[in-house]
């Protein structure tokens, strides 16, 4: 009853489902963004996990308003705890994947393509002897391709995204430029909390000016990968996985069960679904420091969003 697996409003225009949102373009420029519940991982959804949502709305949303300063972002109004409405934009077609540490567990991922003897990767070249989990000499990009319609994100280089017309040299200047700055606060925040903040992905997109506006969300469990600090020198030492609460919790159970890539992936657990949400849960409260207390008006989390929703209908 309080799982959102899908948000589709009839009432509602211009329609587009994401892997785990629902889109709709109102005919005034701006775009209703509804957080279900479904977990993406793997180019395929997993499971849906309880307050999934509610929690990654409102944790981006702390992220918005703490970096206000730094760059221009969509967000217009809240009318529901899963629900933004923002200023819609034309999506780059990149997206910006800032990494401190040596770490991953997907194919793009940094770590997987050490592991396999890499060293020259999106344009950049890492030194040898790096342990897994280890930070990075420096903070670095690693641009991905951005998928549309189901497709695979694919590794990209600066000088592959100017050839290749995908953004221009300003506009690439200008994320780049946009993308340290977050994730420099993200870092200084995280570390205040006990965190590590050790790699996140923005999105970005331009308006109807040309300017360019931080889309999407914003350090959240699913965008971002988070360390508990107190357990990361004795995991670096062990050669082990430091503590984290993102969505590495469900990857991790999944890849050590089947090739994502290749293999049918098993039905989740009750048990598992369950532990994820109490993990958000947790995420939430230590990012931000203040308690999670969900939303449970409506008789259903959609009946509440469709009750919020009808002056836009």
């Amino acid at each position: 009853m309080r799982v959102l697996s899908d948000a589709f409003i009839p009432e509602l225009p211009g329609c587009y489902q994401g892997k785990v949102r629902e889109n709709y373009d109102l005919p005034d420029g701006r775009r209703i963004i509804i957080a279900t519940d479904r977990l993406s991982a793997f180019d395929t959804i997993l499971t849906s996990i309880p307050f999934k949502g509610e929690i990654l709305t409102q944790t981006a949303r702390y992220w918005f308003e703490e970096t206000a300063d730094i760059c221009p972002n969509h967000v217009l109004e809240y009318p529901d705890p899963n629900v933004v409405v923002g200023t819609r934009l034309d999506i780059l077609p990149v997206e910006i994947v800032v990494r401190g540490y040596l770490a991953g567990t997907t194919s793009t991922s940094i770590l997987t393509k050490y592991r396999k003897g890499e060293r020259g990767m999106y344009g950049i070249t890492l030194p040898d002897g790096l342990r897994d989990n280890e930070k990075l000499p420096e903070v670095i990009i690693t641009p991905t391709s951005k998928a549309f319609d189901g497709g695979h994100d694919e590794p990209l280089s600066e000088a592959e995204i100017i050839e290749q017309g995908l953004l221009t040299q300003a506009q690439w200047d200008t994320v780049s430029n946009y993308a340290l700055q977050l994730f420099d606060r993200g870092q200084a925040r995280a570390a205040e909390r006990g965190l590590i903040l050790a790699d996140t992905k923005y999105e970005f997109g331009s308006d109807k000016n040309g300017n360019i506006i931080l889309a999407d969300e914003i350090h959240t469990p699913d965008s971002s990968r988070y360390w508990i600090a107190a357990s990361y020198e004795q995991a670096l030492a062990s050669g082990s996985r430091p503590e984290s609460f993102d969505k590495d919790f469900i990857r991790s159970w999944v890849s050590a069960r089947c090739d994502p890539y290749k293999e049918p992936i098993p039905k989740i657990p009750d048990e598992i679904v369950q532990q994820a949400s109490a993990v958000y849960t947790q995420a939430y409260e230590t990012i931000t420091g203040n308690k999670f207390v969900p939303d449970v008006s409506g008789h259903t989390v959609l009946d509440r969003i469709r009750a919020n929703l009808k002056r836009y209908f």
